[in-house]
This record gives C-alpha cells, sequence and structure tokens, in this order.
C-alpha cells in the first residue's frame, strides 16, 4: 500500500482548508472542492480565504511543489482518488438537531460522478455528525456503487490552532465498518506523534460528541465552582489550579468509565452541601445542581434494567456502594433491592467483604433502616448465591475468581458495573 494518497477534500472552511493544506503538508496530493468561487481562487492563488495561524505559507508551499490544488469536482479527480474527505458544515436546526443536508447534497454530488473503479473509494465524513450518520449515507447515496467504503474521521482541531492541531493531534480517531477503509484512512496521518485509534463507525460518530460535552461540561463546571468560590471569599483560580495538580483522580483516566451509579458518603453528601451553600447566596448552578438528578436517572434505567431481565429468584452480587469496601452508606444497590422486594421478587445477596455481624455503626444503622430482614437476605457464599438464583445481577466489579464463576454458572448475567445488556453465559 503506497503511503501517498490522493485525496479530494470536498468543503474549504476552517476544516476542510487545514485538513487539504496540512494533508499536502505530509506528503499526499490534494485537491480541494468549494461551491464558494472566493475560496477555491483564493487558494489557487496562493492565499488562505480566511486568518489562521501558519495557514497561508502552507498553502504557498504546496500549491508551489503541486501536491495542493483546488478546483472543481471532475469524473477524473474522482477516479483517481483514494480517499474523498466530507469536510461540509452541519449546522443546528432550530429545534436542536443538526442540518445534514449540505453532506446529503454533496454525497448525491460526487454519487453522480462515480464510474466503475479499479480500485475502492473511501468516503470520509470529517462532519460532525451523529452515530447512524454515515451508515445512512452507505445506504442512499452510495446505494448502488459497490467499490465505495464509508469511513468516519472526526477532526479535533481549534479555530486558532488548527494547523498545529493538525501537525500534533491529541486524537486521532478512524471507524469504518470495512476495517481495511479504516486502516487506510488512519494511515494517511502516518509520522504524525499520536496514537491512532482504528474504531467502529458509530463509535467514531460518538467520539466527536463525547469530547465536546466533555469539554463544556468542564467550562461549566469551573466557571460554578469559581462562581461557588468567589461567593464564599476563596480564591477561584487558586482553587481550580491547585485540584487540576491531581493528575491521579482530577485530570485523568479515574471515573471516566460508564457504569452503575454513584454512592457512598462522600459524593452525594457534598454535592448536597455545595447546592445547599450556593441557594443560600442565590447563585444558581444548574450543572452541579443537575448531577445529583443524572445519578438518580441513571439508577432508574438501572432499576428498569433489573427488571426487565430478572426473574423471580435474583442473586445480587455487591452491597457496598463500590467494590473493595464494606461501606454500605448511600449505596445504590440497596435502592434496587428495595424495589424488587416491593415488586415481590425473591432475593439473596453476596458481598465478599461483608458479613452482618462484621459491620457496626452508622453503616449498620444505614443498612438495617433501608433493609430491616436483611439479615435473611445475605449469603455467605457465592456458591449459595449461584445456587439459588436464576438470574445474576452484578452490582460491584467482582475479582477475577468471582467473575469467573459468576461467568461458568450458566445463569442469565446483568452486569450493571457495565452499560450493556443482559447476556446468557453457557
Amino acid at each position: 500500500m503506497s503511503s501517498k494518497k490522493n485525496i479530494v477534500v470536498m468543503g474549504l472552511g476552517y476544516v476542510g482548508c487545514v485538513s487539504a493544506a496540512c494533508l499536502a503538508e505530509i506528503g499526499h496530493n490534494v485537491l480541494g472542492v468549494d461551491r464558494d468561487v472566493f475560496k477555491v481562487e483564493s487558494i489557487s492563488k496562493g492565499q488562505s480565504p480566511f486568518f489562521e495561524a501558519g495557514l497561508e505559507s502552507l498553502i504557498k508551499q504546496n500549491l508551489a511543489n503541486g501536491r495542493l490544488k483546488a478546483g472543481p469536482l471532475t469524473q477524473e479527480a474522482l477516479q483517481e482518488a483514494d480517499v474523498v474527505l466530507l469536510c461540509v458544515g452541519t449546522p443546528s436546526q432550530a429545534n436542536g438537531n443538526i442540518d445534514t443536508s449540505h453532506l446529503r447534497r454533496v454525497c448525491e454530488d460526487i454519487s453522480a460522478l462515480l464510474t466503475p473503479r479499479t480500485k475502492r473509494l473511501a468516503i470520509t465524513v470529517r462532519s460532525t455528525v451523529f452515530p447512524g450518520t454515515c451508515e445512512g449515507l452507505l445506504e442512499s447515496a452510495f446505494a448502488h456503487s459497490k467499490d465505495v467504503d464509508i469511513v468516519s474521521n472526526p477532526e479535533f482541531l481549534r479555530e486558532g490552532t488548527a494547523v498545529k492541531d493538525f501537525m500534533e493531534p491529541s486524537l486521532l480517531v478512524v471507524g469504518g465498518s470495512q476495517e481495511e477503509a479504516a486502516k487506510m484512512v488512519a494511515s494517511l496521518y502516518e509520522g504524525l506523534p499520536v496514537e491512532k485509534s482504528v474504531v467502529s463507525l458509530r463509535t467514531a460518530e460518538m467520539i466527536k460528541y463525547a469530547c465536546n460535552a466533555f469539554h463544556a461540561v468542564k467550562i461549566g463546571f469551573a466557571n460554578e465552582v469559581g462562581s461557588l468560590a468567589s461567593s464564599l471569599g476563596v480564591d477561584p483560580e487558586q482553587v481550580m489550579a491547585t485540584m487540576c495538580k491531581d493528575t491521579k483522580l482530577n485530570i485523568s483516566t479515574t471515573y471516566l468509565k460508564p457504569g452503575f451509579a454513584f454512592g457512598g458518603s462522600c459524593l452525594p453528601k457534598d454535592l448536597r452541601a455545595l447546592n445547599f451553600r450556593a441557594s443560600r447566596l442565590d447563585l444558581k448552578l444548574p450543572l452541579l445542581g443537575s448531577v445529583l438528578p443524572s445519578n438518580d436517572e441513571h439508577l432508574a434505567r438501572s432499576i428498569r434494567k433489573v427488571f426487565d431481565s430478572s426473574g423471580k429468584k435474583a442473586g445480587i452480587f455487591g452491597l457496598a456502594f463500590k467494590e473493595g469496601t464494606d461501606d454500605l452508606r448511600e449505596s445504590p444497590v440497596i435502592s434496587i433491592i428495595e424495589h424488587l422486594i416491593g415488586k415481590g421478587r425473591d432475593i439473596r445477596i453476596f458481598d465478599p467483604h461483608i458479613q452482618l455481624d462484621g459491620i457496626y455503626g452508622s453503616n449498620l444503622s444505614f443498612v438495617v433502616s433501608a433493609l430491616p430482614h436483611i439479615g435473611k437476605l445475605l449469603v455467605r457464599s457465592l456458591d449459595d448465591l449461584i445456587s439459588f438464583s436464576d438470574t445474576l445481577v452484578i452490582a460491584q466489579k467482582p475479582p477475577a475468581a468471582e467473575a469467573a464463576r459468576l461467568a461458568a454458572s450458566g445463569l442469565p448475567v446483568l452486569d450493571l458495573t457495565r452499560l450493556e445488556k443482559s447476556t446468557a453465559t453457557a
């Protein structure tokens, strides 16, 4: 497979123009296409159609060496192309949904010019689109194009630093239904200092939304904490700068794993305290105020999944609010158990760290208050839990040995620590 590819970039806005110039800079032959004559003529003159640091020099340099040009989309250009990058806008509609009409129109333009090919063509969507969009394009605009593969390659470029972000990427994501096409598109970026993440087609589409949502949440979080700190006479910049020094728990992958609801003696209590104090200061902090309701809704989804999946005899693995502890305070598992009992389900519980005669104080008071008959529900071994149950519900991550035994039980398993449907294990 040749490292140098022929690429057509559809759309010469910030994403498309930067992508075209940078791909030419790293050695590919690139044709930029746009309906806006000004953009095409600007690039053809060696000029950037807008200001972006470092972009115009790349355009001039690669126009001069013949690796970059701008012009109309032709049948000949498509015949020679290995990859077509779709970089057109997907603006918001009034209801918040994205408008994919530009994307669909460009795909129809491409499809009308496709001829029988001697090599496959990777139609690659750089635009931000919702999961399922790429599949829809393949099934509609390219339904009769047997030599076309659809790929998602979301961009992570910030205006003002877009050239630097391209050449020194923080993340490189490529997804496709055909692995060979996805790997070929990933190879376009060979030599850039980044690990390639080749994922499924829908995963690639979703990752861009996850990243942008997380960025927005971080900004909102910092602003709300800063506002509360200022109202309490605390330096907000010192608070956040110090918090960010913790790269083990705070600025890290810790907790960024989808799974079960949170509980315990700290997170719910401290969120309630922050929101209470904010209300006393007449501060509206909707992001912090939404965290506990969000957690409650996630727990409600888990409860519905348990009722949909479990039989009459449900075995619950885990009672503490997380693995590796015997702390039962505000454990979300207890809410699930209360609902199961309330609906007449017969349940048993096993937690490797909990025996009723070994807990005391507020820990004991909490669980006895919530589950007065807890002594009858706890079993002393995993074997007892398995032999009782017709369905197993995993409410905390089991150690490797216990996980293997649960998997080997032959019972249907619903693992709440992973956002997946129940599975029948053999």
